[in-house]
């Protein structure tokens, strides 16, 4: 975890109005025969019959539809498609029916009594309501909160589309297939108990692919994820989203294959192993050691090292709590895992202030009770977060995955919530990256000023010791932290091993810095010893 959340078209007149304001090409008379003459009376007015609002008619347009995707335009396609199913939901009809067209089956479902909820199963040439169809593609489970009532028509449509349809990204849908779903008259958003759409895969997802559910976006002409949440395994993707709409499912790269990710996570542990245990070295050198007891910077190293012993402590337990079967201990966990974070982005800030006022302003500021403002701010200011947090909600805290999109993966304890995680965690990162990257700018120039006062045979050894002081500087205002910023698109699996490299053994890094001081402490002293011996001799 520390290596590591996107309009109805309101039609009154006839299709033709719609051809022909909007220039959809026309195909030839035979390209329907027996229900439209030619493409440019997508509404059969012109049909032999009369014009009727049943079955038939909505089969008429559902094969025309799918002769018109092949070569019109991204923004007719769209259209069309929300023609369609205005279309499907004006359907007259005084019971269930199924529609079968080629590559398109649809079921217009007429609620009787209380609604509780609603499954359909569809395969390429079935679709049925309350059971199941043999070979099905897609599996649907609509809720009872959804309660359309009995005068309106519930739509279910499966299209799978034509290679040449002209959508945003349609090369990379799942088999080529859209779902559709709707409620005659209304417009439906913001569920609680969400709509569920289980897509079976009839082959492997490949390692290096993650789908993604989305929605087709009518206003923006596009497919979007905002809503929506994917889960899969080898056998299944499950879409679970809060409104209704067309759905699909996008293949997209995936970031991370799962080799990498299994890596990436022993690089952690053993990281973090590595850290605890020179962490704790490091308080105890401290502790044993008069001189450095006395230095307040030292002490100030001691806290962010405190911080760091939490965060390593509840980072490695937080998966065998989250595999226990009780939820307290995870909340827990959870809790003492988002303060112990917490506190070291704070802790971190506070060595940048500290060392900017050290190193920069030096004899010009005073501070009446020092330390002890720091501390009330290093270990208070994240206790009062996360005090809010559990206020809002204690149930924030709880299991959660690393990977929301696989349920059978590994999981930790932590927040559940991604907007207070979010908020909370990369809002303080985002400010302390920041305000040290500031501070380290700031030391950075005084040192570069103070290397141009060395004299010639200095310089050398001086600008040694001044590339060591800004990498240890790095490392204890948390610069390195924002290597995250590099593991993204092409970057992302070699930003994220060095990300967890160098941040997982921050500890050890510490450690190395709390030895030479100590040396340079004692180099110091037997300096002064010899010098005051030499005088008096």
């Amino acid at each position: 975890m520390r290596c590591w959340t996107f309009c109805w078209l309101i039609f009154s007149l006839t299709f033709h109005h719609i051809v022909e304001k909007n220039g959809i090409a026309a195909k030839s008379p035979s390209a329907s025969p027996g229900c439209c003459k030619t493409l440019e009376h997508l509404n059969c007015k012109n049909s032999p019959e009369p014009e009727q609002n049943d079955a038939d008619h909505a089969s008429c347009c559902m094969k025309t539809l799918m002769l018109l995707l092949h070569n019109v335009p991204r923004d007719d396609t769209v259209k069309a498609l929300e023609v369609l199913k205005k279309i499907l939901e004006e359907t007259k009809l005084t019971n269930s029916t199924a529609i079968y067209q080629d590559n398109m089956v649809a079921l217009l479902h007429r609620p009787t009594g209380d609604f509780k909820g609603l499954r359909i199963s569809a395969s390429d040439k079935q679709v049925t309501s309350d059971s199941d169809v043999p070979n099905s593609k897609v599996n649907v489970h609509l809720p009872c909160e959804l309660n359309p009532g009995q005068n309106s028509t519930i739509v279910f449509c499966m299209i799978q589309l034509p290679n040449e349809t002209a959508l945003e990204r349609s090369g990379e849908l799942y088999d080529g297939r859209l779902v559709g779903l709707s409620v005659s008259g209304r417009n439906v958003s913001g569920l609680q108990d969400r709509v569920s759409i289980t897509i079976n895969t009839k082959t492997r997802i490949n390692k290096t692919q993650k789908p993604q559910c989305v929605f087709l976006n009518t206003t923006e002409k596009n497919f979007s994820p905002s809503g929506c949440e994917t889960k899969w395994d080898q056998n299944q993707i499950n879409c679970s989203c809060d409104h209704l709409t067309y759905f699909g499912v996008l293949m997209v790269s995936a970031e991370v294959s799962p080799e990498n990710e299994a890596i990436l996570s022993y690089i952690s542990y053993i990281g973090s192993a590595i850290s605890l245990t020179a962490l704790v070295i490091t308080v105890l050198l401290f502790v044993t050691d008069r001189k450095l007891r006395a230095d307040d910077s030292k002490k100030i190293h001691i806290s962010l090292a405190v911080a760091l012993i939490l965060l390593n402590v509840h980072f490695l337990s937080s998966q065998a709590a989250a595999a226990s079967s009780s939820a307290t201990l995870c909340r827990y966990v959870a809790l003492l895992l988002h303060y112990s974070l917490l506190a070291s982005l704070t802790w971190m800030a506070l060595e940048g202030f500290h060392l900017y006022l050290l190193l920069v302003k030096v004899f010009n500021v005073y501070i009446r009770r020092y330390l002890l403002k720091l501390s009330v701010v290093g270990w208070g200011l994240p206790a009062v977060i996360v005090t809010v947090v559990v206020i809002i909600d204690h149930n924030m805290y709880g299991r959660a995955l690393l990977d929301q999109s696989r349920p059978n993966e590994t999981a930790v304890c932590y927040i559940t919530n991604d907007n207070v995680k979010m908020g909370t965690t990369l809002g303080l990162f985002g400010v302390v990256f920041i305000f040290n990257g500031t501070m380290f700018t700031g030391i950075a120039k005084w040192l570069m000023c103070d290397k141009l006062k060395q004299t010639p045979p200095n310089k050398k050894r001086k600008a040694q010791r001044e590339l060591f002081t800004l990498l240890v500087l790095m490392v204890l205002l948390g610069l390195t932290w924002g290597l995250i910023f590099f593991s993204f698109g092409q970057l992302t699996t070699p930003g994220l091993y060095v990300f967890c490299i160098i941040n997982s053994l921050q500890g050890f890094f510490i450690l190395i810095y709390f030895v030479l001081s100590m040396k340079k402490i004692k180099a110091s002293a037997f300096k002064q010893t010899s010098e005051t011996i030499n005088t008096k001799s």
